[in-house]
Protein backbone atom coordinates (compact mmCIF):
# COMPACT_ATOMS: atom_id res chain seq x y z
CA UNK A 1 0.00 0.00 0.00
CA UNK A 2 2.98 2.33 0.50
CA UNK A 3 1.50 4.12 3.49
CA UNK A 4 0.56 3.10 7.02
CA UNK A 5 -2.61 4.03 8.90
CA UNK A 6 -2.11 3.16 12.56
CA UNK A 7 -5.57 4.11 13.80
CA UNK A 8 -7.70 7.04 14.87
CA UNK A 9 -5.36 9.50 16.57
CA UNK A 10 -8.13 11.84 17.72
CA UNK A 11 -11.54 13.31 17.00
CA UNK A 12 -11.78 17.10 16.89
CA UNK A 13 -14.50 18.57 19.11
CA UNK A 14 -15.44 22.22 18.69
CA UNK A 15 -16.43 23.75 22.05
CA UNK A 16 -17.02 27.16 23.61
CA UNK A 17 -14.65 26.63 26.55
CA UNK A 18 -11.89 24.07 26.00
CA UNK A 19 -10.68 23.99 29.60
CA UNK A 20 -14.19 23.41 30.96
CA UNK A 21 -14.89 20.71 28.38
CA UNK A 22 -11.62 18.97 29.14
CA UNK A 23 -12.42 18.95 32.86
CA UNK A 24 -15.70 17.17 32.08
CA UNK A 25 -13.99 14.66 29.79
CA UNK A 26 -11.35 13.96 32.42
CA UNK A 27 -13.96 13.29 35.07
CA UNK A 28 -16.29 11.08 33.06
CA UNK A 29 -14.17 9.57 30.26
CA UNK A 30 -10.67 9.44 31.77
CA UNK A 31 -9.16 11.75 29.12
CA UNK A 32 -6.55 13.00 31.57
CA UNK A 33 -3.20 12.92 29.73
CA UNK A 34 -2.48 16.06 27.67
CA UNK A 35 -0.23 15.61 24.63
CA UNK A 36 -0.37 19.34 23.95
CA UNK A 37 -2.15 22.52 24.97
CA UNK A 38 -1.56 25.19 22.39
CA UNK A 39 -2.77 28.57 21.10
CA UNK A 40 -2.17 29.44 17.45
CA UNK A 41 -3.68 30.79 14.25
CA UNK A 42 -5.19 28.17 11.93
CA UNK A 43 -3.68 29.83 8.88
CA UNK A 44 -3.89 26.77 6.62
CA UNK A 45 -7.59 26.11 7.28
CA UNK A 46 -9.06 29.23 5.67
CA UNK A 47 -10.86 27.06 3.10
CA UNK A 48 -13.09 25.96 5.99
CA UNK A 49 -13.20 29.19 8.02
CA UNK A 50 -14.69 31.68 5.58
CA UNK A 51 -11.36 32.62 3.91
CA UNK A 52 -10.10 34.10 7.15
CA UNK A 53 -7.34 32.75 9.39
CA UNK A 54 -8.92 32.27 12.81
CA UNK A 55 -7.19 32.00 16.18
CA UNK A 56 -7.75 28.93 18.27
CA UNK A 57 -6.83 27.18 21.51
CA UNK A 58 -6.63 23.39 21.45
CA UNK A 59 -5.94 20.55 23.87
CA UNK A 60 -5.11 17.03 22.71
CA UNK A 61 -6.01 14.68 25.57
CA UNK A 62 -5.62 10.91 25.72
CA UNK A 63 -6.87 8.03 27.85
CA UNK A 64 -3.90 5.78 28.57
CA UNK A 65 -6.01 2.63 28.65
CA UNK A 66 -5.85 2.91 24.88
CA UNK A 67 -7.81 4.36 21.99
CA UNK A 68 -7.74 7.68 20.22
CA UNK A 69 -7.89 11.04 21.94
CA UNK A 70 -9.97 14.20 21.88
CA UNK A 71 -8.67 17.35 20.22
CA UNK A 72 -10.72 19.83 22.23
CA UNK A 73 -10.86 22.89 20.01
CA UNK A 74 -11.95 26.45 20.83
CA UNK A 75 -12.07 29.53 18.61
CA UNK A 76 -10.47 32.53 20.34
CA UNK A 77 -11.04 35.05 17.53
CA UNK A 78 -14.77 34.43 17.00
CA UNK A 79 -17.77 32.98 18.79
CA UNK A 80 -18.37 29.38 17.65
CA UNK A 81 -21.78 28.69 16.15
CA UNK A 82 -24.06 25.85 17.08
CA UNK A 83 -26.31 24.15 14.51
CA UNK A 84 -29.43 26.14 13.67
CA UNK A 85 -31.56 22.97 13.71
CA UNK A 86 -31.48 19.73 15.65
CA UNK A 87 -29.65 16.94 13.88
CA UNK A 88 -30.65 13.32 13.68
CA UNK A 89 -29.04 9.97 13.04
CA UNK A 90 -28.28 9.75 9.34
CA UNK A 91 -27.50 13.44 8.90
CA UNK A 92 -24.16 13.69 7.15
CA UNK A 93 -21.01 14.13 9.18
CA UNK A 94 -19.68 12.68 12.42
CA UNK A 95 -22.83 11.96 14.44
CA UNK A 96 -21.30 10.20 17.45
CA UNK A 97 -17.94 9.09 18.82
CA UNK A 98 -17.47 5.53 20.06
CA UNK A 99 -15.72 5.06 23.42
CA UNK A 100 -14.74 1.59 24.54
CA UNK A 101 -15.38 -0.06 27.88
CA UNK A 102 -14.37 -3.36 29.47
CA UNK A 103 -17.60 -3.66 31.50
CA UNK A 104 -20.71 -2.26 29.84
CA UNK A 105 -22.98 -2.72 32.89
CA UNK A 106 -20.57 -0.92 35.22
CA UNK A 107 -20.06 1.86 32.70
CA UNK A 108 -23.82 2.35 32.43
CA UNK A 109 -24.36 2.41 36.20
CA UNK A 110 -21.40 4.70 36.87
CA UNK A 111 -22.23 7.26 34.20
CA UNK A 112 -25.89 7.30 35.23
CA UNK A 113 -24.97 7.76 38.90
CA UNK A 114 -22.64 10.60 37.90
CA UNK A 115 -25.51 12.49 36.30
CA UNK A 116 -24.43 11.96 32.69
CA UNK A 117 -27.35 12.23 30.24
CA UNK A 118 -28.09 8.62 29.20
CA UNK A 119 -30.08 8.32 25.95
CA UNK A 120 -31.05 4.65 26.04
CA UNK A 121 -30.64 1.40 27.94
CA UNK A 122 -27.88 -1.10 27.19
CA UNK A 123 -28.68 -2.60 23.79
CA UNK A 124 -27.23 -5.32 21.58
CA UNK A 125 -25.81 -4.13 18.28
CA UNK A 126 -26.29 -6.21 15.11
CA UNK A 127 -22.76 -7.60 15.46
CA UNK A 128 -23.57 -8.95 18.94
CA UNK A 129 -21.81 -6.44 21.20
CA UNK A 130 -23.55 -4.44 23.90
CA UNK A 131 -23.63 -0.65 23.77
CA UNK A 132 -25.54 2.49 24.78
CA UNK A 133 -25.57 6.20 23.95
CA UNK A 134 -24.92 9.26 26.12
CA UNK A 135 -24.83 13.01 25.55
CA UNK A 136 -22.32 15.41 27.07
CA UNK A 137 -23.31 18.88 28.39
CA UNK A 138 -22.13 20.38 25.08
CA UNK A 139 -24.66 18.45 22.97
CA UNK A 140 -22.21 15.86 21.62
CA UNK A 141 -23.24 12.21 21.41
CA UNK A 142 -21.07 9.28 22.48
CA UNK A 143 -21.64 5.57 22.01
CA UNK A 144 -20.20 3.46 24.83
CA UNK A 145 -19.37 0.04 23.42
CA UNK A 146 -17.79 -3.22 24.54
CA UNK A 147 -14.19 -3.81 23.48
CA UNK A 148 -11.38 -6.31 24.01
CA UNK A 149 -8.69 -4.03 22.58
CA UNK A 150 -6.69 -2.42 25.40
CA UNK A 151 -3.25 -0.89 25.88
CA UNK A 152 -3.31 -0.88 29.68
CA UNK A 153 -6.06 -1.41 32.21
CA UNK A 154 -6.76 1.29 34.78
CA UNK A 155 -9.59 2.70 36.88
CA UNK A 156 -11.40 4.79 34.27
CA UNK A 157 -14.65 3.15 33.19
CA UNK A 158 -14.03 3.94 29.53
CA UNK A 159 -11.01 3.90 27.30
CA UNK A 160 -10.35 6.28 24.46
CA UNK A 161 -11.90 6.67 21.04
CA UNK A 162 -12.80 3.33 19.47
CA UNK A 163 -14.43 4.73 16.34
CA UNK A 164 -17.15 6.98 14.97
CA UNK A 165 -20.72 6.86 13.70
CA UNK A 166 -20.78 8.73 10.39
CA UNK A 167 -23.87 9.79 8.46
CA UNK A 168 -23.54 9.39 4.68
CA UNK A 169 -25.90 9.76 1.73
CA UNK A 170 -24.55 6.74 -0.16
CA UNK A 171 -22.66 4.01 1.69
CA UNK A 172 -21.29 2.44 -1.48
CA UNK A 173 -19.64 5.72 -2.46
CA UNK A 174 -18.35 6.28 1.10
CA UNK A 175 -16.76 2.81 1.13
CA UNK A 176 -14.38 3.94 -1.60
CA UNK A 177 -12.70 6.13 1.01
CA UNK A 178 -13.26 4.39 4.33
CA UNK A 179 -12.68 0.82 3.12
CA UNK A 180 -10.54 1.14 0.02
CA UNK A 181 -8.23 4.00 1.06
CA UNK A 182 -8.27 3.95 4.87
CA UNK A 183 -8.18 0.16 5.15
CA UNK A 184 -11.34 -0.51 7.18
CA UNK A 185 -11.79 -3.77 5.34
CA UNK A 186 -13.40 -6.09 7.90
CA UNK A 187 -17.20 -5.90 7.63
CA UNK A 188 -18.78 -6.65 11.01
CA UNK A 189 -22.30 -5.94 9.78
CA UNK A 190 -24.12 -4.77 6.64
CA UNK A 191 -27.90 -4.59 6.73
CA UNK A 192 -30.96 -2.43 6.16
CA UNK A 193 -34.02 -2.11 8.44
CA UNK A 194 -35.31 -0.27 11.49
CA UNK A 195 -32.90 -1.02 14.34
CA UNK A 196 -34.12 -1.60 17.89
CA UNK A 197 -30.76 -0.67 19.38
CA UNK A 198 -31.12 2.89 18.04
CA UNK A 199 -34.05 3.44 20.41
CA UNK A 200 -33.60 6.74 22.25
CA UNK A 201 -31.07 8.08 19.74
CA UNK A 202 -32.36 11.22 17.96
CA UNK A 203 -33.81 10.05 14.65
CA UNK A 204 -33.18 6.41 15.54
CA UNK A 205 -36.73 5.38 14.68
CA UNK A 206 -36.04 5.65 10.93
CA UNK A 207 -34.98 2.95 8.50
CA UNK A 208 -31.26 2.76 7.78
CA UNK A 209 -28.66 0.92 5.86
CA UNK A 210 -25.92 0.37 8.38
CA UNK A 211 -22.39 -0.89 7.77
CA UNK A 212 -19.92 -1.46 10.62
CA UNK A 213 -16.29 -1.66 9.49
CA UNK A 214 -13.27 -2.60 11.59
CA UNK A 215 -9.67 -1.64 10.98
CA UNK A 216 -7.24 -4.12 9.52
CA UNK A 217 -5.96 -6.44 12.26
CA UNK A 218 -2.42 -6.16 10.88
CA UNK A 219 -2.09 -2.55 12.01
CA UNK A 220 1.42 -1.11 12.05
CA UNK A 221 3.10 2.11 13.09
CA UNK A 222 4.61 3.78 16.13
CA UNK A 223 1.29 4.30 17.95
CA UNK A 224 -0.72 1.29 16.77
CA UNK A 225 -0.67 -0.46 20.15
CA UNK A 226 -1.84 2.64 22.01
CA UNK A 227 -4.56 3.52 19.49
CA UNK A 228 -5.85 -0.06 19.31
CA UNK A 229 -8.61 -1.48 17.12
CA UNK A 230 -11.05 1.08 15.75
CA UNK A 231 -14.25 0.93 13.76
CA UNK A 232 -16.31 3.14 11.51
CA UNK A 233 -20.09 2.79 11.45
CA UNK A 234 -21.61 4.22 8.27
CA UNK A 235 -25.29 5.09 8.53
CA UNK A 236 -27.51 5.91 5.54
CA UNK A 237 -31.07 6.98 6.36
CA UNK A 238 -33.61 5.60 3.89
CA UNK A 239 -36.93 7.33 4.58
CA UNK A 240 -36.01 11.00 4.87
CA UNK A 241 -33.60 13.47 3.27
CA UNK A 242 -30.51 13.92 5.46
CA UNK A 243 -29.10 17.33 6.35
CA UNK A 244 -25.42 18.22 6.61
CA UNK A 245 -24.43 18.64 10.26
CA UNK A 246 -21.99 21.45 9.42
CA UNK A 247 -24.22 23.19 6.87
CA UNK A 248 -23.39 26.93 6.78
CA UNK A 249 -20.89 26.54 9.62
CA UNK A 250 -17.12 26.58 9.94
CA UNK A 251 -14.61 23.95 10.89
CA UNK A 252 -14.09 24.75 14.56
CA UNK A 253 -17.74 25.55 15.26
CA UNK A 254 -19.54 23.46 17.86
CA UNK A 255 -19.56 19.70 17.39
CA UNK A 256 -17.36 17.06 15.81
CA UNK A 257 -15.13 18.91 13.36
CA UNK A 258 -12.99 16.05 11.99
CA UNK A 259 -11.70 12.51 12.41
CA UNK A 260 -7.90 12.38 12.51
CA UNK A 261 -5.91 9.30 11.50
CA UNK A 262 -2.33 8.66 12.56
CA UNK A 263 -0.38 7.82 9.40
CA UNK A 264 3.06 7.35 7.92
CA UNK A 265 3.88 7.92 4.26
CA UNK A 266 2.03 11.15 3.51
CA UNK A 267 3.20 11.40 -0.11
CA UNK A 268 2.04 7.87 -0.90
CA UNK A 269 -1.28 8.52 0.85
CA UNK A 270 -1.72 11.74 -1.13
CA UNK A 271 -1.24 9.80 -4.37
CA UNK A 272 -3.74 7.13 -3.30
CA UNK A 273 -6.32 9.71 -2.25
CA UNK A 274 -5.94 11.51 -5.58
CA UNK A 275 -6.35 8.26 -7.52
CA UNK A 276 -9.57 7.57 -5.58
CA UNK A 277 -10.87 11.14 -6.18
CA UNK A 278 -10.39 12.22 -2.56
CA UNK A 279 -7.54 14.66 -3.17
CA UNK A 280 -6.10 16.59 -0.24
CA UNK A 281 -7.79 19.93 0.28
CA UNK A 282 -5.25 21.07 2.90
CA UNK A 283 -1.60 20.00 3.11
CA UNK A 284 0.94 21.47 5.54
CA UNK A 285 3.82 19.94 3.52
CA UNK A 286 6.60 21.28 5.74
CA UNK A 287 6.69 20.36 9.42
CA UNK A 288 4.04 22.07 11.50
CA UNK A 289 4.63 22.78 15.15
CA UNK A 290 1.88 22.63 17.75
CA UNK A 291 4.00 23.45 20.76
CA UNK A 292 4.67 20.06 22.30
CA UNK A 293 3.98 17.99 19.18
CA UNK A 294 5.07 18.38 15.58
CA UNK A 295 4.45 16.70 12.25
CA UNK A 296 2.83 16.91 8.84
CA UNK A 297 -0.94 17.19 8.49
CA UNK A 298 -3.41 17.15 5.64
CA UNK A 299 -7.16 16.95 5.07
CA UNK A 300 -9.49 15.38 2.58
CA UNK A 301 -13.29 15.13 2.42
CA UNK A 302 -15.53 12.10 2.22
CA UNK A 303 -18.23 12.17 -0.52
CA UNK A 304 -20.51 14.23 1.76
CA UNK A 305 -17.86 16.74 2.81
CA UNK A 306 -17.03 15.23 6.21
CA UNK A 307 -13.48 16.29 7.07
CA UNK A 308 -10.83 13.60 7.45
CA UNK A 309 -7.46 14.66 8.85
CA UNK A 310 -4.19 12.77 8.47
CA UNK A 311 -1.23 13.42 10.77
CA UNK A 312 2.28 12.08 10.30
CA UNK A 313 3.84 12.66 13.70
CA UNK A 314 7.49 13.72 13.86
CA UNK A 315 7.96 14.28 17.59
CA UNK A 316 6.00 13.96 20.82
CA UNK A 317 6.69 15.02 24.40
CA UNK A 318 7.48 12.08 26.67
CA UNK A 319 8.42 14.00 29.83
CA UNK A 320 8.02 17.69 29.09
CA UNK A 321 9.22 18.76 32.54
CA UNK A 322 12.75 17.56 31.78
CA UNK A 323 12.66 18.41 28.08
CA UNK A 324 12.41 14.80 26.88
CA UNK A 325 10.90 14.73 23.41
CA UNK A 326 10.80 11.67 21.20
CA UNK A 327 11.73 12.24 17.56
CA UNK A 328 10.27 9.38 15.54
CA UNK A 329 10.93 10.75 12.08
CA UNK A 330 13.81 8.37 11.35
CA UNK A 331 12.45 5.22 13.01
CA UNK A 332 11.23 2.15 11.14
CA UNK A 333 7.73 3.44 10.28
CA UNK A 334 6.06 0.08 10.76
CA UNK A 335 7.56 -0.72 14.14
CA UNK A 336 5.43 0.01 17.24
CA UNK A 337 7.00 2.10 19.96
CA UNK A 338 7.76 0.07 23.11
CA UNK A 339 4.89 -0.02 25.59
CA UNK A 340 7.08 1.36 28.37
CA UNK A 341 7.95 4.40 26.26
CA UNK A 342 4.34 5.17 25.37
CA UNK A 343 3.43 4.57 28.99
CA UNK A 344 5.73 7.43 29.98
CA UNK A 345 3.14 9.82 28.55
CA UNK A 346 1.14 9.11 31.71
CA UNK A 347 3.68 11.14 33.68
CA UNK A 348 1.88 14.18 32.27
CA UNK A 349 -1.47 13.05 33.71
CA UNK A 350 -3.66 15.79 35.20
CA UNK A 351 -5.24 14.77 38.50
CA UNK A 352 -8.36 16.58 39.70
Amino acid sequence: MGYIISGIQQVGIGVQDADAAWAWYRKHFGMDVPVFKDSATASLMTRYTGDRAEDRYAILAMNMQGGGGFEIWQFTSRTPREPEVEHFLGDTGVFAVKLKTQDIATAYRTLKASGVHILNSVQQSPDGRMHFYVKDPFNNLFEITESKSWFKKAKAITGGVAGCVIGVTDIDKALKLYRDVLGYTEVLYDGQKKFEDFEGVPGGENEFRRVILRSNKNRMGAFCRLLGETELELVEVKNRAPQKIFHDRYWGDLGYIHICFDINGMEQLADRCQQANFSFTVDSRDSFDMGKAAGHFSYCEDPDGTLIEFVETHKIPIVEKIGWYLNIRHRDPGKPLPDWMLGMLALNRVKD
